[in-house]
């Protein structure tokens, strides 16, 4: 696949660290889409900002939903609390599939480990639009992460050590308890377990 094809998309999250290592260590220059929803918790941005310098990356955009659909559908941005599939439509979904465009493939972070409905997540899943989502650390399990963030040296998510073990947005993300689905906390009491990125 030709140079510039391939994106990664990370959430900047407690496990994204040894992605990003992973790739810097390959091109530091490779397009990162961190899709910025205006509602990340600002220990998610400082995380986002060090590790940007620690790896060395210098491919990271910035992905943002237009600011004309924000004024016109969450003008007070609280669509997250009483419609949160249109929250994370307006804030996620749209503005990656626009920014995918120029892509043929892109990485994602994602792990069997991280919740009972990616216990068969395939490394690599062929997309309906003939682009391929690739998921090289589908097989890992949260001990072996841990080791390699330990191993590298990373700097650790401020978050994690206050029981976040998937963080999303603020409004929609809780700790979680000991033992439980690592993506217990988001959306927690919902029956939503998804953004709708990975859908």
């Amino acid at each position: 696949m030709p140079r510039g094809r391939i994106g990664l998309v990370s959430s900047f999250g407690t496990e994204s660290a040894v992605l990003l290592a992973m790739a810097a260590e390959i091109d530091p220059s490779v397009p990162v889409l961190f899709l910025e929803t205006g509602q990340h918790f600002p220990e998610t941005l400082a995380y986002r900002d060090r590790l940007i310098a620690h790896l060395g990356l210098t491919g990271v955009r910035d992905i943002h939903p237009d600011p004309a659909q924000i004024a016109a559908r969450d003008p007070q941005g609280q669509l997250w609390a009483f419609d949160p599939d249109a929250c994370c439509a307006l804030r996620k979904v749209e503005p990656l599939d626009e920014a995918i465009i120029p892509f043929d493939a892109w990485i994602t972070g994602r792990k069997r480990s991280q919740a009972a409905t990616r216990a068969h997540l395939p490394v690599i899943e062929p997309q309906a639009d003939g682009r391929f989502k690739i998921n090289p650390l589908a097989r890992w399990t949260a001990a072996e992460l841990d080791a390699e963030m330990t191993r590298r040296a990373l700097p650790r998510h401020p978050l994690a050590a206050l029981g976040y073990r998937s963080i999303g947005c603020a409004p929609c993300t809780q700790p979680v308890a000991e033992g439980a689905d690592p993506r217990a906390g988001r959306w927690a009491g919902l029956a939503k377990t998804e953004c709708g990125i990975h859908a």
